[in-house]
């Protein structure tokens, strides 16, 4: 008899593989919409299945803990049995011999802590709370909530107009977007229970790539009310269409000399074309917007004299000073504010990296916009140091990817220590020491922590600190003292603690975020001041959607957006991505399910018209 043999799958155990994936993307693709105790039912079922049964806790505990939740969802359960279930839970992880089981209880007791208001909802009414307003997958994940399934049947009927139309009236930056949103709406694409996600941006790019100008709506009639936003970024620029829209007179103050924010002094023109972003600002200004650039709040007119002058005031300063590292050589010339390059290049004051060594320290999207801005000033050498794995980096992968094809060197796992200089006191290597990988922090990643290794020499003579970014203080007055620190303070509406009239949103109330996010802070605070001013106008889309057609849809390889090759775009600032060929959008549009008219969902959320 053999001692070893090769196992083969059988058939069951293939299937069954299949299955799990099955439910893996339906679990990636899940959104808040559903049932919340429910979900936490079936997971706790799934880990079960996965006991070897041998001990007390795990076999029989889970059961229980699964019985008790079966029962509050039946409608038969007390308030009381919320803090068994939490009790019981606590003492499965203490317990329990394996990771199954104490992660299972885990799932439990988090949840318990975590939404205990739709266990108490199920308990009193007999269903959960229901609090969600959007249930479409993408939509729900869009934080500006456009109606995605909308503008894609619209781009597939050709109808590129409309689409634009319909993206303004929740974003007022399609082409924006439309080039460098981190489109988190694919995220949970129901598509990738099929193959892979719709490519949601790649078909906004189509419908503005198609589209032409599109003007803006005509304003409602004036309501004689002003409104002052301070700061022409992203967030701001939102709040001023959407308050224009609603016939309030809005005057933008604007510290720099162009509008736009860090859509301009962050983000290269390799990535978003100059002229793409000044035609959505544009569209939102063509609607009487008033603008007021190199003018800072608080030097040249006081917070209370603007308070006094207008109706309401929206702060929306964004993040635009850098934060330090407080490493030994920091001073040095050479060293530089990522932020402060990228302002310099926004204004078009290029600066000259010809054959030099440029170190940048960071692991964000502003690091690697910093890394390959370097690539294209003639950097002879680039290299992104960060102190933790390359799969740890918060920058986009694309973003990452692209870095590396245009010859960035990723220095991962390295800690800067201090920047050696020279006689002049101008910096010419980065000193790292190297990290190992360690235990997971209270946000989800592993801690990097020394490594018995000698410290490290990388050569610079320019180096650009990306590690985070700061709002520059408002100067001048009480009201302005009471905004000052790392971040204003706002309520969920974006009022500023007792300060009457004001709002703030965006970057200086949140930290740095996508755009996306500064545009929904945008959006909801033009709607929380006309509320605030006595009105409640109304933002309309009269378009028609087309209606789905009844076919199959088979599974079908996504269309991606080509990017130019990484040997020829390096040399030049020119944008990177290419466009998609008719064949493509038609293909690409017609993956869409349609969850605006199916599955879960689009009886309790459907289309949103008017907000």
């Amino acid at each position: 008899m053999d001692r070893l043999t090769l196992q083969n799958k059988s058939h069951s155990q293939e299937v069954l593989e299949m299955l799990y994936e099955d439910v893996e993307r339906r679990l990636a693709t899940s959104i808040s919409g559903a049932c919340p105790v429910d979900v936490a039912l079936n997971l706790l079922t799934l880990c079960h299945a996965q006991s070897c049964g041998k001990c007390v806790p795990c076999r029989i505990g889970l059961q229980q803990l699964a019985s008790m939740i079966r029962a509050i969802l039946d409608g038969k359960g007390e308030a009381s049995d919320l803090e068994r279930i939490e009790e019981l839970a606590m003492v499965i992880m203490d317990t329990a011999d394996c990771v199954i089981g104490a992660e299972a209880a885990k799932q439990v007791f988090l949840g318990v802590r975590g939404f205990a208001s739709d266990y108490l909802s199920h308990i009193m009414t007999g269903h959960c709370s229901g609090d969600f307003k959007q249930a479409i997958p993408c939509v729900s994940a869009c934080p500006a909530n456009v109606d995605i399934p909308g503008y894609i049947a619209l781009v597939e009927a050709e109808r590129y107009e409309d689409a634009i139309r319909l993206i303004r009236k929740d974003n007022p930056f399609p082409t924006v977007c439309a080039y460098i949103c981190e489109n988190p709406c694919e995220a949970h694409c129901r598509r990738n229970i099929i193959d892979s996600a719709v490519n949601i941006r790649g078909i906004k790019k189509a419908a503005v790539d198609y589209a032409g100008d599109v003007p803006a709506p005509m304003p409602e009639n004036k309501t004689n009310k002003r409104v002052a936003v301070i700061g022409g970024g992203p967030a701001g620029l939102t709040a001023a269409y959407y308050l224009r829209l609603m016939g309030h007179q809005v005057t933008i103050f604007e510290k720099r000399t162009q509008l736009g924010g860090m859509l301009r002094y962050g983000i290269p023109s390799y990535r978003l074309p100059r002229e793409k972003l000044d035609s959505d600002i544009y569209t939102i200004l063509s609607l009487g917007v008033q603008v007021k650039t190199s003018f800072e709040v608080g030097r040249q007119l006081s917070m209370e004299d603007l308070k006094q002058s207008f109706d309401a005031l929206y702060i929306s300063i964004g993040t635009h000073a850098g934060k330090q590292l407080g490493i030994l050589g920091e001073d040095a010339r050479g060293v530089y504010s990522a932020v402060t390059m990228l302002r310099q290049i926004g204004d078009g004051q290029m600066p000259n990296f010809s054959g030099m060594k440029v170190a940048v320290i960071g692991g964000g999207n502003v690091a690697m916009d910093c890394a390959r801005t370097a690539v294209r000033l003639g950097a002879e050498r680039v290299s992104c140091v960060y102190r933790r794995r390359q799969e740890d980096m918060t920058a986009l992968a694309e973003e990452i990817e692209g870095a590396v094809a245009e010859g960035v060197i990723l220095e991962t796992l390295q800690a800067p220590v201090a920047i050696e200089t020279n006689e002049d006191d101008s910096a010419v290597a980065l000193i790292v020491q190297p990290q190992m990988i360690s235990y997971v922090d209270r946000g989800g990643r592993p801690k990097p922590t020394e490594a018995s290794l000698s410290e490290k020499r990388i050569p610079a003579d320019i180096v650009l600190i990306a590690v985070g970014q700061a709002i520059e203080p408002l100067k001048g007055d009480h009201a302005a003292d009471k905004m000052n620190g790392s971040r204003i303070q706002t309520d969920a509406a974006g009022r500023v603690g007792n300060l009457s009239g004001v709002f703030a949103g965006g970057d200086c109330v949140t930290g740095p975020e996508t755009v996306i996010k500064a545009i929904a802070a945008g959006k909801t605070a033009a709607a929380n001041i006309d509320s605030y001013l006595g009105y409640e106008h109304q933002i309309t889309s009269e378009i028609a959607i087309p209606q789905p057609h009844l076919i199959n849809r088979p599974p079908c390889g996504r269309s991606t957006i080509a990017h130019r090759h990484a040997a020829e775009r390096k040399n030049d600032f020119s944008s990177i991505v290419c466009e998609m060929s008719e064949r493509e959008i038609k293909q690409e549009t017609s993956r869409c399910l349609r969850c605006d008219c199916y599955g879960y969902g689009s009886f309790k959320g459907g289309r949103q018209v008017k907000w």
